[in-house]
């Protein structure tokens, strides 16, 4: 099993047409992903990669029966290309796009929520459930079919961390890089109850950062409801106070939210947190 997306998935790329997303649109065929639509207003009939463009979500859904939507549209244009995926039945978005203003996050979500519509990001790598489908701009190549199940706020540490718990020869049933803004879609408890489900994952490894709480309140909700290993590794240990490090959210104020803070929450129920990447896979070799 898998959680989120699999063999099944039916992904339509809005803004396909554009570098990235054409380029990535290519990628994720080749790793063998269902890409059945794309979407850019004025580009109808064209195709990208034998894909059919359509000028909306909506015709693309009506047309092609895709439930998935990973969007490549600049920041300014990214808030609608959500709405508009989510109005048209989208179940599952995926936004990469960065600098979507926060005040926007807050009102889309809710109008999300309401649609049932499950958004990972923005600000993501996207999310990858090995031999059956990638949606993202994950490198295919470091992942392996297998047992652990992999959250992070983090994009390019989460690519190696993956490498050593593949060179392990553990594997990962899905990973997903859930975005580092202060506001996003699915947070780490949302994504441990669906992993707490999922026959295939056996332990979980989180990568956090400095910033905000959830990794408090994932550590809580792991001691109260979590039954499988969990390993965890949260990067900016040294970073100075009140200083921003790469992401909207991993800002450190009013003396909560600092590394210390997160290692002490996760080792005080039981969670154990790898100093360096290589050591994430060790330990979940240990427990699995």
């Amino acid at each position: 099993m898998s959680i989120l997306i699999d063999k099944t998935s039916k992904v339509l790329v809005q803004g396909i047409t554009g570098r990235d997303g054409s380029f990535h649109t290519k990628k994720m065929l080749e790793y063998g992903t269902n890409v059945v639509a794309g979407v850019t207003p004025g580009k109808a009939g064209s195709n990208i990669e034998g894909v059919p463009v359509f000028n909306t979500v909506k015709k693309a859904v009506k047309q092609t029966g895709a439930d998935t939507s990973i969007i490549f549209v600049p920041a300014r244009f990214a808030i609608d290309a959500i709405y508009e995926a989510g109005d048209a039945g989208i179940k599952l978005i995926v936004a990469v796009s960065e600098g979507i203003p926060t005040l926007d996050m807050v009102k889309v979500i809710e109008f999300l929520n309401k649609k049932g519509t499950k958004l990972i990001g923005p600000n993501s790598p996207g999310i990858i459930s090995p031999n059956k489908s990638k949606v993202g701009i994950l490198p295919g190549q470091i992942f392996k079919e297998g047992s652990v199940g992999v959250i992070s706020r983090s994009g390019t540490l989460t690519y190696e961390i993956v490498s050593h718990i593949t060179n392990v020869g553990l594997g990962e049933s899905t990973c997903l890089g859930i975005g580092g803004d202060p506001i996003i879609g699915l947070k780490f408890i949302d994504c441990l109850e669906l992993f707490n489900n999922d026959e295939q994952t056996k332990g979980m490894a989180l990568v956090g950062e400095i910033g905000g709480s959830d990794e408090e309140e994932t550590a809580a909700y792991i001691k109260e409801h979590f039954n499988k290993p969990v390993v965890a590794f949260i990067a900016g240990l040294t970073a100075p106070p009140g200083k921003r490090m790469g992401h909207a959210g991993a800002i450190v104020s009013g003396g909560t939210g600092t590394a210390t803070e997160k290692i002490e929450a996760f080792e005080s129920v039981g969670v154990p947190v790898a100093r360096e990447p290589e050591e994430v896979a060790k330990l979940l070799k240990e427990k699995l």
